[in-house]
């Protein structure tokens, strides 16, 4: 039986369907049918952008890792976002 740590190291997180995205000078505004209106920051921008159903949490980082640099925005900070996102029903 697989660990939840291991479950949520292989998850592939992907935006739901049905969003409509617009891209603003400081993020990305995010339309959501049922719970309204989302603004993402820069760095939650480019992590909701990588949750595209192909990477994993790992691959997310070291995505964010590239973008922003090695230092700039710790592992747990990405996986908080990812949760941040998820509770506000814009990925799954």
């Amino acid at each position: 039986m697989a660990l939840r740590g291991d479950r949520l190291a292989s998850e592939k997180p992907r935006a739901v369907e049905g969003l409509e995205i617009n891209e603003v000078k400081d993020g990305l505004v995010v339309y959501d049918d049922r719970d309204g209106v989302h603004f993402l920051n820069g760095t939650a921008a480019v992590v909701f952008t990588l949750c595209d159903g192909v990477r994993d949490r790992k691959a997310i980082v070291d995505g964010i890792a590239t973008v922003f640099g090695p230092d700039a925005v710790s592992a747990a900070k990405v996986h908080t976002c990812i949760g941040e996102l998820r509770d506000a029903g814009i990925i799954v």
